[in-house]
């Protein structure tokens, strides 16, 4: 008799600022003991905890698990990009996934850099990177990064570390579909969103001569689960209210397709939280925003909301919990949530 394989999770951390490294490598060690496929950090716009350290500390607490982390374009260059990568690829013993994202004005602003082209200087970092990874000497002439016969001072062990980009906005996800080895796919969306983006990247993919053979598919899923879907909503609300606190982040969702998302939303509950604060921001979110854009509810029904994102085409959800009370529950629940799908349509919610 043949046993269908399991079907891959990512377990994603980064987001609680009072989770401390050693915290969140303690837990990506009971992630990789419970059946986790894949940790992931997020190096986040709200500057948490630094992903190199992270994934350090990772590495050394694993010895299975794929690792992989965001990191923003011209925070580091490319040459600081690529030595670390190789450093982590080399550390992890191959385990590495690195998940580049474009540098936006919101987060040039931040770092006291002037504003950029996001998607073109994106591209010029991934073509460097990808050569400074073979252990070459790298000239590069290009509109934004310039390097002069400068490489590494030693040959990687991967010249081929898989390299992702973090896309949520249609340029984004056309630029991750020319260039990527895969993309991740924005957290705070729906299953319909997921669907509605693979169309913008497969289409670029085919323009540019490309199939989705090897092409990788992970998503960042908000996960809240309690013992009744009432209590996940409220747990997770806080999630997705920090998706609405700047316009153009919820607005970059709704143009790539996000269809549970009123196009006016945006500004109006930027607006509010601008106006009246976090508390004020919260009480405006409807639920069944929060519904729509989250694995929310028992196990059942969040094993029945990834079977939705995977049946829009993402290969690898990365849950990522609401709370840290919830954890035991996520790594209590991974073997309903990774068990061969049942025969027939998923169950919607």
């Amino acid at each position: 008799m043949t046993t269908s394989p399991r079907l891959p999770l990512g377990f994603a951390v980064g987001y609680d600022p009072a989770a401390s490294v050693a915290d969140m490598a303690a837990l990506m060690a009971r992630a990789e003991t419970r059946g986790f496929d894949t940790g992931f950090f997020s190096e986040t716009f709200y500057t948490n905890r630094d992903s190199v350290s992270a994934i350090s500390a990772f590495a050394t607490a694993t010895s299975r698990i794929a690792l992989g982390t965001t990191q923003v374009v011209r925070l580091r260059s490319p040459l600081v990009m690529a030595q670390t990568a190789a450093t982590l690829d080399e550390l992890s013993g191959g385990r590495f996934v690195l998940v580049i994202g474009a540098c936006t004005d919101k987060h040039a602003a931040r770092n006291g850099l002037p504003p950029q082209p996001p998607a073109a200087v994106l591209a010029e970092y991934v073509a460097c990177i990808r050569e400074l990874l073979t252990g070459a000497k790298v000239t590069f002439e290009g509109r934004y990064v310039r390097l002069d016969g400068v490489g590494l001072n030693w040959k990687p062990a991967r010249a081929d570390i898989p390299i992702w980009i973090a896309a949520a906005s249609p340029l984004g996800l056309r630029t991750a579909g020319e260039i990527g080895d895969g993309v991740l796919l924005d957290a705070g969306t729906s299953p319909e969103y997921s669907a509605n983006a693979l169309a913008i990247l497969r289409e670029a993919r085919a323009a540019a001569g490309l199939d989705m053979a090897g092409f990788a598919v992970a998503q960042l899923v908000n996960t809240s689960i309690e013992q009744t879907r009432e209590a996940a909503v409220a747990a997770v609300r806080w999630e997705v209210a920090s998706k609405f606190r700047y316009a153009s982040t919820a607005r970059g969702k709704v143009l790539v397709g996000e269809p549970n998302i009123s196009p006016d939303a945006p500004a109006e509950l930027s607006a509010v939280y601008a106006e009246k604060g976090l508390d004020a921001l919260l009480a405006a979110i409807p639920d069944d925003y929060v519904a729509a854009l989250t694995a929310a509810g028992t196990v059942a029904e969040v094993r029945a909301r990834l079977d939705r994102y995977r049946a829009a085409g993402v290969a690898l959800p990365l849950v990522r919990p609401a709370s840290a009370g919830q954890v035991d529950r996520l790594l209590g629940a991974v073997e309903e949530l990774t068990a061969p799908a049942p025969a027939g349509p998923a169950d919607g919610n």
